[in-house]
């Protein structure tokens, strides 16, 4: 399964007064991920919203917390895509700490394509031709 790699750091504002990372700030990690994983494969939300009328929603998440995260780590966030159907996707996502190589947390996302009048709807054809090649290719 092909895997897509994002680095981020930790902020002050993503830890609670003790320095651990707020369990909610995950699906904002997990967030970032998928969208830099969409641009990879040559596509912005907002032209896809603008152009062929689609938005994506989350319809289910999953978390696992493994260990902490803390201030001024560096995570890797990594998403797999485990399945495309017409119009939803399922990913899997984890977050490891660069230093320790330690999972902190994973989770599996369900994602939905709608149209802009909050419809289900296939997602574009080139998305899914695209789509389809990344799921065919190795890391």
């Amino acid at each position: 399964m092909r895997k897509h790699e994002f680095l981020i750091r930790t902020y002050y504002e993503d830890s609670d007064a003790a320095g651990i990372v707020y369990y909610a700030n995950y699906l904002k990690f997990f967030e970032r991920g998928r969208t830099e994983w969409l641009r990879d494969l040559g596509f912005e939300q907002d032209t896809l919203m603008q152009d062929d009328g689609v938005m994506f929603l989350v319809r289910k998440a999953e978390l696992e917390f493994l260990k902490p995260a803390y201030f001024n780590d560096k995570l890797i966030i990594e998403t797999f895509v485990q399945s495309l159907r017409g119009a939803s996707i399922i990913f899997e996502q984890q977050a490891q700490r660069v230093a320790s190589q330690e999972y902190v947390c994973r989770g599996n996302i369900q994602v939905v394509c709608l149209s802009t009048r909050g419809r289900p709807r296939p997602f574009p054809p080139l998305m899914v031709e695209r789509l389809t090649q990344y799921m065919e290719q190795e890391n």
